[in-house]
């Protein structure tokens, strides 16, 4: 049907709404517990370097501005529940916060679960720490049972899930009766816990379609409530154009379906459209979508960070492309595998040229640290002793010099070059948590460093939580103590702008997160933002490394920090279950759908398989090492793995499908794409093969992964759009992806035989076929499903179609 263009009065009303480029983050969604009182940190709401904010009254919510510290103290009423705005003046422009307060009813109902620990022989005193307790040791302490000879601790907690362990005479162990762990990310385990929530009543706003003509775009989205009781008003609905809520006049609703109207005077650009709706006792999800001249992403050749497959490279043991710089560090006690290798800039360099990333689909490459390291070998602090050279790079001995084994700042220039001329951005490494002992920072300012030996006479060292921001690594790795030095954090924010400016790299992976203080963080991105983001105009991108839970991680991911973190705690609980076919697609549905929860739907988090860190893939998919219980890094040096099973190649291609078809930007450790396998560090960083370096398998898993790379870079829904379940069981799981360019339905299977999925739509949905898009096989409903067919460790990623 053929709508009317606008009226005389609704194009005034239009040009009344006013942009400003004062304030250029677009302001999160902050999710609050409703009645409760929080202080946010205005910098991590938003940038600007004015702070002269005038604050609106809400009904809801009041609000407090501490203008001298820049902090934000917000409470809402007890009894309210869903979306609203607090208000905000900033040089006569009017900005918009959006909140969700979640009421602490029904869906926060605490259940009561009770830990148990039955020692072998007789002990002092045992308790239970963990997430739910800030991993405090204290807090919970447990009673002795002496009827059943075991240690008790019965704590009340809301649905979700926990890492945990016990605390027993001293001693941190994992409970001996549970069998579900999840690595802690330093040789180690942490217990989980799941606790289950009730089944939620439906409540879901769906993207449908958009049209346009010379003067404006018209996106129509529809509300699903399983048991509507309310008809839908226009005060149910939360409508944000960028960081301004958008009255009513610029949508209309026809029963549950909501229009949108955009004039193109106000999408020129980019911009971010929002929308969910709130009606009374339950709230939808928001939908967030990115426009460019008033059409949704995707359209255009033009990079977003939503687009980007990201390549990790250990540069020593990637390719080496003069022999001239191979000089290894001579040590009678130290190892090939700890030495270096001979890869460096111009190895790298060498398959930009020879379009070995573009024919992989990569347009992001992260290469680990450039900085020059020690020439000599150093020996670890924890048994077994051995002797490591800096070959990776994360023992920096100078600040602003490249590794000579590497090549100089002009090679690492011409290889931004290279990479930018193919359509390819770089990372760099950068290692804001500690120096070397031989960096001339340590040797002239030691006062901007913690103390190795404590006031009780230990190391500091490897505390990664007790004394998680001073905490050395190695006696030889000094750690920055930036919350006792403010010249610290202004020398590293500035080195942080200086590789870039110097470089013209387009952002940071940055090392050890956690053991830095928010502090930094925040100063180097305001930095980055001021110098860097601001003359480019072009997001810099900035994801970063902590082993923790949802909070932590998300602690640090904001506007005024970094854009994102790696998501290893999703990856250690996707693993096991895509290779136990004891594990069920519902685990691994629960805890996504919290990641997303966390983070959101449009996050920009990096999806891992493996990395230099951790134990490969393949190494766990062919059995050489068990999930869990095993000293993988003493594997990697007795009994280095092999891959013997053929189908492990199939295991790793379906989570690679995996991870490229669900939100967050996939990262690909070098190797990953044909299958390497390996122990942990540092078997996980063997030399890289290529051509016909590579086995038969490995081809021909290189070249499914080039099909999987394709799908995600030629549909935009796999990058933008939303995420909803339809099967998840013990050995299916499918779900829908969609943006305002197309709806995709990604099925997995994970078992070894050919399973028929029986795959029903939301109801709302009136598609009828589906197109497999690489196949282009299609699929017809039959009654109200589909039944298809999907290999063993198998995909198949579908458009709907009417």
């Amino acid at each position: 049907m053929k709508r009317p263009l606008f009226s005389l009065a609704l194009i005034i009303l239009y040009s009344g709404l006013t942009y400003c480029n004062e304030i250029s983050d677009i302001i999160e969604l902050k999710k609050l517990k409703s009645g409760n009182t929080d202080t946010l940190v205005v910098a991590d709401l938003f940038y600007s370097p004015d702070n002269n904010l005038v604050f609106d009254n809400n009904p809801v919510v009041k609000s407090f501005f501490i203008k001298d510290k820049n902090l934000l103290v917000v409470s809402s009423d007890s009894s309210f529940s869903g979306y609203t705005v607090l208000n905000f003046k900033l040089k006569n422009t009017t900005y918009s916060i959006p909140f969700l307060f979640e009421n602490t009813g029904k869906e926060a109902t605490r259940l009561e679960y009770k830990f148990s620990y039955k020692p072998e022989k007789k002990i002092n005193s045992a308790s239970v720490f963990g997430s739910f307790n800030n991993w405090n040791k204290e807090a919970n302490p447990m009673i002795y049972n002496s009827y059943k000879g075991s240690y008790e601790a019965t704590i009340p907690l809301i649905p979700g899930r926990y890492n945990y362990k016990f605390f027993v005479d001293g001693k941190e162990i994992v409970d001996p009766e549970n069998p579900d762990r999840t690595p802690t990310g330093f040789d180690d385990f942490n217990s989980v816990l799941t606790i289950n929530a009730s089944q939620k009543e439906k409540c879901y706003l769906h993207i449908d379609n958009v049209e346009y003509d010379n003067v404006r775009s018209i996106f129509n989205f529809i509300y699903e409530r399983e048991n509507q009781k309310y008809k839908l008003i226009t005060e149910d609905v939360f409508l944000l154009l960028d960081n301004q809520r958008l009255p009513e006049k610029f949508f209309t609703i026809n029963k549950n379906r909501i229009t949108v109207t955009l004039p193109k005077h106000l999408s020129k650009g980019d911009k971010t459209l929002r929308i969910a709706v709130s009606q009374k006792d339950n709230f939808t999800n928001m939908q967030s979508i990115i426009l460019t001249d008033g059409k949704p992403a995707g359209h255009s050749h033009s990079f977003n960070w939503q687009d980007g497959i990201i390549y990790s490279i250990m540069i020593d043991r990637f390719n080496d492309g003069d022999k001239t710089l191979n000089k290894p560090v001579e040590h009678d006690s130290l190892f090939y595998q700890a030495n270096y290798q001979g890869g460096d800039l111009q190895g790298i360099i060498n398959k930009i040229d020879e379009d070995y990333f573009t024919k992989l689909g990569i347009n992001v490459i992260w290469i680990s640290p450039v900085y020059d390291n020690p020439n000599d070998a150093y020996r670890e602090f924890p048994k077994p002793y051995r002797w490591y050279s800096g070959y990776h790079g994360y023992w920096p001995v100078h600040h602003q010099r490249v590794e000579e084994k590497f090549g100089t700042i002009e090679k690492l220039k011409e290889l931004v070059n290279k990479a930018h001329s193919k359509g390819i951005n770089v990372l760099l490494d950068f290692v804001a948590h500690h120096v070397h002992i031989e960096h001339p920072f340590y040797k002239e300012h030691p006062e901007w460093f913690g103390k190795l030996q404590l006031p009780d006479g230990r190391l500091n060292l490897r505390f990664w939580d007790e004394f998680r921001l001073t905490t050395w690594f190695e006696p030889y790795m000094p750690s920055f103590d930036f919350l006792a030095s403010k010249e610290a954090i202004d020398t590293m924010a500035a080195n942080g702008v200086w590789w870039l400016q110097v470089t013209g790299a387009d952002g940071f992976r940055h090392d050890a997160v956690k053991h830095v203080p928010n502090e930094y963080w925040r100063a180097l991105t305001e930095q980055l933002k001021i110098n860097i983001q601001a003359p480019r105009k072009k997001q810099v991108y900035q994801i970063g490394e902590t082993f923790g839970n949802h909070e932590l991680v998300k602690s640090y991911v904001n506007n005024g920090q970094l854009s994102a973190q790696f998501d290893f705690d999703l990856s250690y609980f996707a693993i096991p279950i895509f290779l136990d076919e004891q594990k069920s697609f519902t685990e691994l549905d629960f805890h996504l759908k919290k990641s997303l929860d966390v983070f959101g739907t449009n996050h920009l988090m990096g999806n891992i398989m493996d990395s230099h860190d951790k134990v490969r893939f393949m190494a766990y998919a062919d059995g050489d090492i068990k999930m869990q219980g095993v000293d993988t890094r003493e594997i990697a040096w007795s009994k280095p793995p092999e891959v013997d099973h053929p189908e492990s190649y199939k295991k790793a291609e379906l989570f690679l499908a995996f991870m490229h078809t669900i939100p967050g930007l996939p990262v690909i450790y070098y190797g990953s794409e044909f299958g390497m396998t390996g122990a942990d560090d540092p078997d996980n960083r063997r030399m890289m093969r290529f051509g016909d370096q590579l086995t038969s398998n490995e081809k021909q898993m290189l070249e499914k992964t080039k099909v999987i790379t394709d799908v995600r870079n030629k549909n935009s829904a796999l990058r933008y759009g939303d995420f909803q379940t339809v099967l998840a069981d013990n050995f299916i799981y499918a779900y829908i992806r969609c943006d305002f360019n197309e709806k995709l339905l990604v099925i997995l299977n994970k078992g070894a035989e050919n399973k028929t999925a029986d795959i029903k739509l939301p109801d709302v949905y009136s598609e009828s076929k589906l197109t497999d898009v690489v196949s282009n096989e299609t699929f017809t409903q039959d009654k109200d499903s589909f039944n298809i067919s999907i290999p063993a460790y198998g995909w198949k990623v579908l458009k709907l179609e009417k």
